[in-house]
């Protein structure tokens, strides 16, 4: 959440449907009673639309094709490269999540930075 710099993340072996919908169920349910998640995409496979019919407290905003500078968690994956995951050798699937878990871990202790890598003036609606 770019207002308040709170997470909610996923580390999956791969990337498709069922774990966005999962990645979603967290949103939702972090969301606070009576307010309503925004959640930007790209035009990833597994970036569906329909994903949200199974919630009523968040929506789904697709960004235009090849436009990853509008979308704020480019600069979330460019943090965690630059500060945590380059240049590494690791040692299996175990040791990647781990690695990964550290990561997102140290990006998350610190609210504000999240807050500002992933605010954009065009994403706030009031005041």
């Amino acid at each position: 959440c770019p207002a308040t710099g709170t997470t909610e993340a996923i580390i999956a072996p791969h990337a498709n449907s069922e774990y966005m919908w999962e990645h979603l169920t967290l949103i939702s349910e972090a969301t606070e009673s009576g307010r309503h998640a925004l959640v930007i995409m790209d035009g990833a496979g597994w970036h569906q639309q329909d994903l949200t019919e199974d919630f009523d407290n968040l929506s789904i905003l697709k960004l235009p094709p090849y436009s990853p500078e509008l979308n704020p968690i480019e600069q979330v994956w460019q943090w965690l490269r630059q500060n945590e995951l380059a240049n590494r050798c690791f040692s299996g699937y175990d040791d990647i999540v781990e690695q990964c878990s550290i990561a997102w871990n140290r990006f998350i202790a610190e609210p504000e930075r999240v807050i500002q890598l992933c605010s954009r003036r065009w994403t706030k609606l009031t005041n």
